[in-house]
């Protein structure tokens, strides 16, 4: 036991010393002279955080090594790094969804995560794709056609969410984003997005964050009920298209074991015992850093910062997926402004701090993460302030009226100064 006692003293010093030369380049503007190093372990900017930290960071080397395969052959992580989220389709005006989509390729960036809602595509029942909410009816896949067109205009590929059911699919009082109660009607639907896209559109994301309250509805996440509806979907997608990448819906990670919510780990787990492993080709998952900044080494499984996917790679390598790539559906950092009176229910930084983050981000991905592919900010914009009283909000990388906020010109010069 001393024998193995000093291994792991060792080992922690080691670590300790070769991560502070690492974080020698990670002092971000605005820093306390002289903590630059301290940032680059913890993502702290507090002195005092950034000593707690270190202290945190330390215990972590006493925890077994997870087994990473960094040099693994890893499908679909050669990728343009560059995504973002957007809400397209609740735009009105064409014209503003134009300007959005211009405004994020002159950003530089390659991807779209956009939602193909289900309920706005098979609107009123089974195989019916007319939209009869207006007057006259209009076919229901008209604004998806253009948003396919607007992608394909800027040489941008879509990452297409399939998610949100219609009424007519769900069990009675199961709450709006319930599954269905019949998971080939999702399957369906979803076979039916590919065939109308194939060649067009090459990767679909199935379902988003099934392990949180609401996205499961009103009643207890299953892992295994959302693996059947993944197996489903995968199967439906792949004979519509067979050259598809069928992306496993983006886990969020939590530290709850309410039933309502499910720990991100626990939940990939059982994912893999109720045989998901063979119904995806690239596990999505979100990144967000929430109260520390991009450069958190802390590797603590109960506390949320961006270095999480770690956990997640090192689950995939002990189920024999190292070949698999991880992408991330959404990371950001909030900037919810402290005069708002809103709670800082996903951490709160300033504008300058979220410009400055965001590029780190992508930069630290790309240096130290072989297994990540792309990276998917979370989001460009809203098509209305009528959300501005919810913290979720402040996210945005642009206002409704397309007013730029500092991390659009931030990342702009970054993917110029690094591009894929």
């Amino acid at each position: 036991m001393a024998v193995g006692f000093a291994t792991r003293v060792m080992r922690m010093r080691r670590a300790l010393a070769v991560a502070a030369l690492l974080a020698a380049a990670c002092t971000p503007a605005g820093a306390a002279p002289g903590t630059g190093w301290l940032y680059g372990l913890t993502g702290e900017e507090q002195l005092s955080a950034q000593l707690r930290g270190v202290w945190q960071l330390a215990v972590d080397q006493l925890r077994p090594r997870l087994n990473l395969q960094p040099d693994a052959v890893i499908a679909h992580a050669h990728v343009n790094p560059y995504g973002i989220n957007t809400f397209l389709e609740q735009e009105v005006e064409p014209a503003r969804r134009a300007q959005q989509v211009q405004l994020i390729a002159d950003a530089g960036f390659h991807w779209l995560r956009q939602e193909f809602p289900w309920y706005d595509i098979e609107v009123h029942a089974k195989n019916d794709f007319e939209d009869r909410r207006h007057v006259p009816a209009r076919s229901a896949w008209e604004k998806y056609d253009a948003i396919v067109a607007l992608a394909e205009t800027h040489g941008m590929e879509l990452i297409v969410r399939l998610s949100a059911p219609p009424a007519w699919a769900r069990a009675a009082d199961a709450g709006d984003f319930a599954p269905p109660a019949d998971p080939a009607d999702f399957a369906d639907f979803a076979g039916a997005v590919a065939a109308r896209y194939a060649g067009r559109v090459a990767h679909f994301q199935v379902w988003n964050e099934p392990n949180i309250y609401p996205e499961w509805g009103e009643q207890p996440v299953s892992p295994e009920a959302y693996t059947a509806l993944l197996c489903r979907a995968y199967a439906a997608i792949k004979a519509a298209s067979p050259q598809a990448v069928v992306l496993a819906g983006a886990l969020a990670p939590t530290a709850e074991l309410s039933g309502r919510d499910l720990n991100d780990f626990i939940f990939l787990e059982r994912m893999y015992q109720a045989g998901a492993g063979a119904c995806f080709d690239v596990l999505s998952m979100q990144g967000y850093g929430l109260w520390s900044g991009p450069a958190d080494r802390r590797m603590r499984p109960v506390v949320i910062n961006f270095a999480r996917n770690q956990f997640m790679r090192d689950l995939m390598v002990a189920h024999g997926d190292a070949g698999k790539a991880i992408w991330i559906s959404e990371m950001n950092w909030n900037a919810v402004p402290l005069e708002s009176g809103l709670a800082a229910a996903y951490g709160r930084v300033t504008l300058a701090q979220q410009a400055e983050y965001a590029p780190q981000a992508f930069a630290r991905a790309r240096a130290e993460w072989p297994w990540i592919g792309a990276l998917n900010f979370w989001f460009f914009k809203r098509a209305t302030a009528a959300e501005q009283n919810q913290s979720w909000y402040y996210f945005r990388m642009a206002e409704p009226d397309f007013t730029l906020l500092p991390v659009y010109g931030a990342m702009q010069a970054y993917i110029r100064e690094h591009p894929q």
